[in-house]
């Protein structure tokens, strides 16, 4: 019988038409690239709840998951990444785990950082969506 899957959220963190990038500090083999934060679901939480904790977490700030980014991504067994678009409600993001960098990335730098290559399908359509709410006259 398989192993259940244990799901992994990543925050596409928006704010002011910006998305956040992290740079990885540890693992070693990770260490050096960006990513979208998050982490592992715990026992008992929605996806929604874990986003929010490994945000308060990972960078000290409060935040409201919004949407899901189509589609999950295989990561080394039994995990799995799912991806929300959360919005920025207050404070400013510090690397406090597991990252050593922090950048807000316009639509238009999104490919300027070396990311992790499962995020880039999420950060590709979070991307998009900031752009798309630009030309509408919509704050990200």
């Amino acid at each position: 019988m398989p192993e259940p899957l244990i799901v992994v959220v990543g925050a596409a963190l928006l704010h002011e038409g910006r998305l956040l990038a992290a740079r990885r500090s540890a693992p070693p083999e990770l260490a050096g690239r960006w990513e979208l934060p998050g982490g592992k679901l715990e026992p008992g939480e929605s996806a929604e709840q874990a986003l929010v904790r490994e945000l308060r977490e990972e960078l000290g700030v409060e935040a409201e998951p919004l949407e899901r980014v189509p589609g999950e991504w295989a990561l080394k067994p039994p995990y799995v990444l799912q991806v929300w678009t959360a919005r920025l409600l207050s404070g400013t993001p510090q690397p406090l785990e597991d990252h050593d960098e922090l950048r807000w990335l316009t639509p238009e730098d999104a490919d300027s950082v070396d990311w992790l290559d499962l995020d880039r399908p999420a950060v590709a359509w979070a991307a998009a969506r900031l752009s798309a709410a630009a030309r509408a006259g919509r704050p990200g």
